[in-house]
């Protein structure tokens, strides 16, 4: 999702857009903990949900990670082909380096996929990588 000069300072969900990217979380990234290490600050959002993907969770061996997040065991999401299978989640208004900084904390068995939602914005989510 690349910043477009069209985009009104606040879409029609009430998220400010001039950060430029649309970043949906539905697991640690939520958490003021993890935003603060993260981003340098509480992000502000609005409730939305995933579509078509189903929620599990894995085990997160790096260390920071945990330390951050507080929790070993983290939820991810993977493409179920269902449209009737949905995550709940927050969608946030970010700047690309604060993308950057989200890929950052990450781990491998994350990637991140451009993804519709059920308000029928598009955002950046981070979903299960292929093995």
């Amino acid at each position: 999702m690349t910043p477009q000069s069209d985009r009104p300072d606040v879409d029609q969900a009430g998220v400010e857009a001039d950060h430029g990217e649309r970043l949906f979380s539905y697991g640690t990234l939520q958490l003021p903990a993890v935003q603060q290490s993260t981003f340098g600050r509480l992000l502000h959002g609005e409730a939305d949900a995933l579509v078509g993907y189903r929620r599990g969770m894995v085990r997160i061996e790096d260390a920071d990670v945990v330390a951050t997040s507080g929790e070993a065991w983290h939820p991810i999401v993977e493409a179920s082909g269902d449209a009737n299978d949905r995550v709940a989640g927050t969608v946030f208004a970010i700047s690309a380096e604060e993308l950057a900084r989200a890929d950052a904390y990450e781990v491998d068995d994350y990637r991140r996929v451009e993804a519709a939602l059920a308000s029928g914005r598009r955002a950046w989510v981070y979903v299960k990588r292929e093995a």
